[in-house]
């Protein structure tokens, strides 16, 4: 079973990937139909590209962007076939295996699996394609957090329990997937050259900006490359940079905080690694913005993001274990 979960993760992580790749080439309506391809389980092709055309004359066929979006699909179709599979070996050895998780990770990825059909059929609607990449997020880590459980299952507990920084350590998952969650925000909305300048926008931004329009939904019939105007786009954006500033100032505490847990057997390992991983998300995110979102660290944006959050969940789990904390 931990075999199975490890390659659950690494197809989770592929998934999140293959799911930025597809949002950033502008392929989320690749395919204009849900769970095939303009009616086929493949890409059409040859003679059948014409009767497609015919059948969806606002979508012609667009090879590229079909298969970015149907490798995704395929993907995420298999991730959730071996959810499945572990929830059914948990329920069979549900003596010796944790069962809710697995069981409520079925309910996840079905609820995912909805949300990207409702990104297709609503048009790229911002909060579906938003709630949709923490979908991602959230199967993801709780893979991690189910893998972890499994490793130190029947491990012993520490004999006296301890006074860890774990409500910190929550407080900044929070705000991490927080940001992740404006993150998701400003790119569902094409918004993430809103602004080329750096630190802050070019011009006069201050006055340009509108919190309630840039978090609102406006009326459009299709959502593709943002129905927002520039003020609100821009909004966003400087929204998702601010974020960034605090979660990294919040972690690097953190990090210090964990530093100086002398009883967690793993503070330098997981102070270093918080860092580091953190450091280098700020360096892609400005990358971003100073060479115009080039797509290869845009994905690379989204791959350190799930990677930061993994940090998190196992700082968060180790401390709450150290804190004699159950997880049955």
């Amino acid at each position: 079973m931990k075999k199975l979960v490890t390659f659950s993760i690494f197809l989770a992580f592929v998934v999140i990937i293959l799911g930025a790749y597809t949002r950033l080439t502008d392929a989320g309506l690749g395919c204009p139909d849900w769970p095939g391809c303009y009616g086929h389980l493949t890409v059409p092709k040859g003679e059948h590209v014409e009767a497609a055309n015919q059948a969806f004359p606002e979508r012609p066929v667009e090879a590229h962007k079909a298969w970015n979006e149907m490798i995704h699909r395929y993907f995420a179709g298999t991730l959730g076939l071996v959810i499945v599979a572990i929830a059914a070996i948990a329920i069979r050895q549900r003596q010796i295996r944790p069962v809710k998780l697995p069981l409520f990770l079925v309910g996840l990825v079905i609820f995912q699996a909805a949300l990207g059909m409702w990104t297709v059929t609503l048009n790229l609607l911002p909060a579906v394609v938003m709630a949709h990449l923490l979908g991602g997020f959230a199967v993801l880590s709780c893979l991690f957090l189910l893998l972890m459980r499994l490793r130190y299952a029947g491990c012993a507990r520490p004999v006296e329990t301890m006074k860890t920084p774990l409500t910190a350590a929550v407080i900044g998952l929070i705000i991490l997937i927080s940001q992740i969650g404006l993150g998701g925000w400003t790119s569902a909305n094409y918004a993430a050259l809103a602004c080329t300048d750096f630190p802050v926008c070019e011009g006069e931004w201050a006055q340009r900006l509108d919190f309630a329009g840039a978090f609102s939904i406006p009326p459009a019939e299709n959502y593709e490359f943002g129905a927002h105007d520039y003020g609100e786009r821009m909004t966003m954006h400087v929204v998702h940079r601010f974020g960034a500033l605090v979660t990294f100032i919040y972690l690097l505490w953190l990090a210090l905080k964990v530093t100086k847990l002398k009883q967690f057997q793993f503070r330098r390992q997981a102070a270093m690694l918080l860092v580091t991983v953190l450091a280098v998300q700020v360096a892609l995110g400005v990358s971003n913005i100073v060479f115009s979102l080039p797509l290869a660290v845009a994905v690379l944006h989204n791959a350190v993001a799930a990677t930061l959050l993994l940090v998190m969940v196992w700082i968060v789990f180790h401390l709450h274990r150290l804190q004699g904390g159950h997880y049955e």
